[in-house]
């Protein structure tokens, strides 16, 4: 959804302290507007923190920790795939991948990391080489684990 479309504008809320450690670190990024996450069709009741670079979301963590990052279709598929994050069902073209908590802190930053460098404009190609790399060290981490 594009900043002009959300409505009334509130400051972040406090978050959870783990899903506060990542509020601080996106907000602090150049560029980025963080604003209050209202409730869908409900400017009244806030849901969490917004992150806008520009008119793009970058994405948004709820009041519960949960955290949504928006994707183009192709991105979104790859870290489907390296298991960094799971496909929301009903997420237009499965462009919005979700993490359950912010608890494990380094993995959202990264998502909204990789988010954010694309409304920089990063090309998709360098994002799917991120998602790769990740996915091999992943999978050595697994191997290591399993021995």
């Amino acid at each position: 959804m594009k900043l002009s479309e959300k409505g009334r504008f509130e400051p972040p809320p406090t978050l959870p302290k783990l899903a506060q450690k990542v509020l601080d670190a996106v907000s602090s990024w150049p560029d980025v507007h963080a604003r209050a996450h209202w409730f869908l069709g409900d400017e009244e009741q806030i849901d969490g923190a917004d992150f806008y670079v520009g008119e793009d979301e970058v994405g948004h963590i709820h009041l519960d920790g949960e955290a949504h990052v928006m994707f183009s279709r192709s991105v979104a598929d790859a870290i489907v795939e390296a298991k960094a994050a799971k496909r929301l069902p009903w997420a237009a073209i499965g462009t919005v991948v979700a993490i359950k908590s912010t608890k494990d802190v380094g993995r959202a930053l990264w998502l909204f990391r990789l988010s954010y460098d694309r409304r920089k404009g990063v090309a998709p190609s360098k994002l799917l080489e991120r998602v790769a790399e990740l996915g091999r060290v992943e999978e050595q981490s697994s191997d290591i684990s399993e021995a």
